[in-house]
């Protein structure tokens, strides 16, 4: 079986029934803690363990599978296929005894927990540190886990439960995904008000092509949105900044020789208080990108996330989007 590391014997892997016994052992949790942060050291802080103890169960844990879990390059772990299969199989494991745990805390008044929260980035330069600030007022015995990824990324952390929440954009249906808001935003240009394409009547992406363009890569949900459309405007796209960051776009647009290819979401401070204009784009048949606070359809949320999922939905539903399509 290519890509699998079996740096440990094989033949000294224990029986089914012994194995078993394993899985009730600390070793699985140390090797969780240390599957999550990829750090013993920060295992070891977590849990209050040695460092030395938690080294000694995860490699009592790998001989006992007969098969690395976790591959070691000088001070640096990542996990091997056979680590990241046994990650996700924790997780699923522990997952009832947390909600468990959430609850009973809930009954004492304690109301602790922890919220995984995944956004894209222009959420996090706006809407995101507000309700973040406006929940942690409420519920101060509540972590926040909050990673800023690509929208696919987002999606696939939902559906693969390494998140509980997620803050994006949808491109494609997803049957799996339940959508607790969801806001059409308009993709248009973001420049300063002496930029040459502000004056332009109808602002089309042929139009833009005639300037220096900055524009998000690839990866990003708005770029394959509006590839076709490039392609289209001209047979050869001249040179433009392409970048995996909204907030290089916007410092882009205020600079003052490129405009930004995006949505107003991530922007709007910027428009508001730093002098900056957002024109939407006038191309026929140019869809709009789809914000949505979401979650994994049917997951049951536990008491922490589902907490947050319903606060958030009051304040994203109550919220004035700019660019929004009604």
């Amino acid at each position: 079986m290519d890509g699998i590391a079996f740096d440990r014997r094989p033949e000294t892997a224990l029986s089914p029934a012994l194995l078993a016994r394993v899985f009730h052992q600390p070793s699985l949790l140390y090797f969780k803690a240390v599957a999550e942060s990829l750090s013993i050291r920060d295992a070891s802080r977590r849990l209050n363990v040695a460092a030395s103890a938690i080294s000694r169960q995860v490699a009592q844990l790998e001989d006992a599978l007969g098969m690395a879990l976790l591959n070691r390059d000088g001070h640096r772990l990542s996990l091997t296929p056979g680590g990241e299969i046994l990650c996700r199989h924790i997780g699923r494991m522990t997952a009832p005894l947390e909600a468990a745990i959430s609850e009973l805390d809930m009954l004492r008044g304690l109301k602790t927990g922890t919220v995984r929260i995944a956004s894209v980035e222009s959420v996090g330069l706006s809407f995101l540190p507000p309700l973040l600030a406006e929940f942690g007022r409420r519920y101060p015995r509540l972590h926040l886990d909050v990673t800023i990824i690509s929208a696919a990324e987002v999606i696939t952390r939902l559906l693969e439960e390494r998140a509980d929440v997620g803050f994006g954009f949808l491109t494609t249906p997803t049957p799996r995904i339940e959508q607790g808001v969801r806001r059409d935003v308009r993709i248009g240009v973001l420049m300063r008000p002496d930029h040459p394409l502000a004056s332009v009547p109808k602002l089309t992406l042929s139009a833009c092509l005639e300037h220096p363009l900055a524009l998000g890569r690839l990866e990003l949900s708005i770029r394959e949105i509006i590839e076709p459309f490039l392609v289209r405007a001209t047979n050869a796209l001249p040179p433009f900044v392409e970048v995996n960051s909204t907030g290089i776009l916007v410092e882009l647009a205020l600079q003052g020789h490129h405009a930004s290819i995006m949505t107003p979401i991530g922007a709007h401070h910027d428009i508001a208080e730093r002098g900056l204009i957002f024109r939407p784009l006038e191309d026929t048949g140019l869809p709009t990108n789809r914000f949505s606070l979401m979650v994994k359809a049917g997951g049951g949320l536990h008491f922490a996330p589902a907490v947050f999922y319903e606060h958030a939905k009051l304040h994203f539903s109550a919220l004035e989007l700019p660019g929004t399509v009604s």
